[in-house]
Formats: structure tokens, sequence, C-alpha cells
């Protein structure tokens, strides 16, 4: 009977091992996932980031990368603490996974928070492109020290075929258009053909003359951003809940470790 026992036990065991192991390879690929979300972030689209007063929303991406680089350490750990049966290890194991799944929890609270639908006090997304974004635009694009600026403006004209923060007007306030020696009306980005010089004419078959502007295209892009970001780090978050429950079944069935 007793024998019985512990080869039931000693299956149980194993099967847990396998289970941990099998959660380990999909959580070292959900952890490349949230790094490769992260670094896309930051490294496809941190220009328009760049637009805005606040860091917040570059915070919630550089939470995703660290949580996705510690995702590697930690799989390697749950892999020598489950092959080896270490239960120190395991330990150290269910730590880190706690801490990956507060980091990723924090990630996707910060981006919904901004969420313009989430709350009654989640406006202040649209508030602060709206009181910002016109101001950046004409203070600081072509002006010394503030080629990220400019580039960012650039780049926001081509890919969302927009010109200026709420329409094409707002570039006659402009420091850089106001200068003596330009001649252009809007920046040569706005132009649907780039070219020297193309931005003298404002002409609707000449520049993009989108109603709104860019401002609400930025506002859009932004806010699927952030629904992603927060997606992605709840949803791998609530997957590590399965491994900390398969770390703790498997102490409870380890013997004592003679380390």
């Amino acid at each position: 009977m007793e024998v019985r026992r512990e080869k039931k036990h000693a299956c149980g065991t194993i099967c847990l091992k396998y289970l941990l192991f099998l959660f380990n390879v999909l959580f070292w690929l959900a952890g490349g996932a949230v790094l490769a979300v992260g670094v896309w972030t930051l490294v496809e689209k941190g220009d328009y980031i760049s637009l805005l007063s606040s860091g917040f929303y570059a915070t919630s991406a550089y939470i995703l990368i660290a949580a996705g680089v510690i995702v590697i350490v930690t799989g390697i750990i749950g892999c020598c603490a489950t092959l080896n049966e270490m239960k120190s290890l395991l330990i150290v194991y269910l730590i880190l996974l706690l801490c990956i799944f507060l980091l990723e929890i924090i990630a996707g609270v910060l981006a919904y928070i901004n969420y313009q639908e989430c709350f009654p006090f989640c406006y202040q997304l649209d508030e602060e492109l709206k009181q910002n974004l016109k101001v950046t635009m004409q203070q600081k694009y072509q002006q010394p020290g503030e080629e990220s600026i400019t580039q960012a403006v650039d780049k926001l004209h081509q890919e969302f075929k927009c010109c200026g923060s709420h329409n094409f007007s707002d570039w006659s306030d402009s420091v850089w258009i106001q200068a003596a020696e330009n001649e252009r009306l809007v920046p040569d980005s706005c132009c649907k053909t780039p070219g020297e010089l193309c931005g003298r004419r404002d002409h609707p078959s000449n520049i993009y003359r989108v109603e709104g502007g860019c401002i609400m295209k930025l506002e859009k892009f932004l806010l699927s951003q952030l629904y992603i970001l927060g997606a992605v780090g709840i949803g791998i978050a609530f997957l590590q809940l399965l491994g900390m429950m398969f770390t703790c079944c498997l102490y409870r069935n380890l013997k004592e470790d003679p380390y």
C-alpha cells in the first residue's frame, strides 16, 4: 500500500515537472512577445512620443522591456529548479514570477489609465495632445537643437497624410514659417509628393488638408498603442498565474532539498 502511494506521488511529481517545463517554454515565448512589443513601440513609434510633453507613454514600453529581459533569466532558473528538483531555487523562481507578474500588471494599468474611454478622468491623453502638439509644432519645428521634433513632425505628416495640428493653417503662426527667408506656407512634408520648396503652395491638390489635422490621427494611434500595451501586459501576466500554481504544487510534492 505504501509502495503504491509512493509511486503515485512520484508520478504526480514527474507530471508536474513536465507541466512546469512546458510552461517555461510558453513563458519564454510570451516574454519574447512582451519584449518585442516594448522595443517595437520605442524604436518604430518612439518619434511620436517625443511630440508629447509627458514621458508617460514611453514608461509603459520600458516596463514591458524590463519584464521581457527578466523573463529570460527567470526561465533559465525555472528550468534548473525543475530539472534538479531544488526547492530553494523553486522559491527564487516563484518570487521572480511574482515580480514579473506585478511589472506587467503595472504596465497594463498604466496604459489603460490613459485609455480615453476607461474612466471619466481618462481624457487627459486627449487634453495633453490638444494643449501641446500645436505649440510643439509651431515653436520647435526646424529650430536648432530640435532635430528629433522636426523628424517626428515630418514623419507624422507623411505617415498619417495630414498637415498641422488641427489643420494646415496652424503653420501660419510657426516661428520657422514666419522667418523672413522662408518662402513656404507649410513644411515640405505636408506635400502629397514631397520635394524642395513644394510647401510654397497650400492648394488641396498639393498638400494634405485633412479635416481635424494630425491631432485626431495621432490621438487614435496612441490610444490603440496603449490598448495593445495594456492587453499584452495583462494577458501574459495571467498566464504566469498558471506557472506560479504549478511551482507551488511541485514545491509541495518534492522532498526536502538536501542543499
